[in-house]
């Protein structure tokens, strides 16, 4: 079993590396393809103000069919076509989006593998030998991936519930500006949480990395090496070498998976618990604002 005090920080690390220059050395890459990220942009901006009018038009449907049973059949049927309209565009946008984001990040990745296998030909021979080949391929192949992975995915991710936070929170503010009070709570709480869950899955994360690398460099070494090993019929030894160098892989990597799948699902937790809290406080305001004193 894996402990925790095994699991190398970055702090182990000899090469330190600020997280603001591998973001600006990430955005040297994005920005080379600046117009269509400029197009990504207003796809993104656009799709989710259309989803985002959805209530408001449901909102304005709902109240077409008007007290005592007096329905505006045409108000009604023109907003829900209008919301339907709006939300078969979102998703049309949504779809091209992911499609140019998809094209963005293949071109990204591309360019940083090429940039990787250059620098690693112009270092000295004493690299190769203070380093295992394996993790070096591993930071060729399967951390690149990673980054194609976020930039593909993550980052639209993230950007769209900005924009739909910010969006909700400004429309919120016209209706009722005492909602907003709900986020003075919940929101610092959903970062306190985030930040301390990404503290903990972060160092998880590298030490799946440099377990993987460690089990190619380990197989690569054990392949290339297939004659010796049989001339000395040291066939099983290697093999159970091999099988727990894999098993510590595969419970390095349960557990970077496990712990970073607990963030999602707790952020939507409290993302619940802020749509409860809204809808108790605005269902108490409603009454008490719009209650007759005759039904009191």
């Amino acid at each position: 079993m894996n402990k925790a005090n095994n699991i190398p920080s970055a702090s182990d690390k000899k090469t330190k590396i600020s997280k603001k220059s591998v973001i600006f050395r990430i955005l040297k890459y994005l920005f080379a393809h600046k117009a269509m990220l400029l197009l990504a942009a207003v796809l993104m901006i656009t799709a989710n103000l259309l989803s985002l009018e959805g209530p408001e038009l449901s909102g304005k449907a709902i109240d077409a069919i008007g007290e005592g049973g007096n329905v505006n059949f045409k108000s009604v049927l023109f907003y829900t076509g209008l919301m339907v309209l709006f939300y078969a565009v979102s998703a049309a946008l949504s779809y091209l989006l992911s499609i140019i984001m998809i094209s963005i990040s293949k071109s990204v990745t591309y360019r940083m593998r090429k940039d990787v296998f250059e620098h690693l030909c112009d270092l000295p021979v004493g690299y190769f030998d203070k380093n295992q080949s394996g993790d070096i391929v591993s930071r060729l192949t399967y951390d690149i991936d990673t980054v194609n992975t976020s930039l593909s995915n993550d980052l639209v991710h993230i950007l769209s519930g900005s924009i739909t936070v910010i969006v909700c929170g400004y429309q919120m503010f016209k209706i009722a500006p005492i909602l907003m009070l709900v986020f003075t709570v919940t929101i610092p709480a959903l970062i306190f949480f985030s930040r301390y869950r990404v503290k903990k899955v972060r160092p998880l994360f590298s030490y799946r990395s440099a377990k993987y690398g460690f089990l190619n460099g380990f197989a690569e070494e054990m392949l290339s090496g297939q004659k010796t090993i049989r001339a000395y019929s040291k066939e099983k030894v290697i093999i159970s070498r091999f099988d727990v160098h894999n098993d510590e892989a595969v419970e390095a990597e349960y557990n970077a998976d496990y712990q970073g799948c607990i963030l999602g699902p707790s952020v939507n937790f409290i993302n619940n618990i802020t749509l409860s809290l809204i809808g108790m406080f605005g269902v108490l305001i409603f009454i008490k604002t719009k209650g007759s004193p005759e039904g009191a």
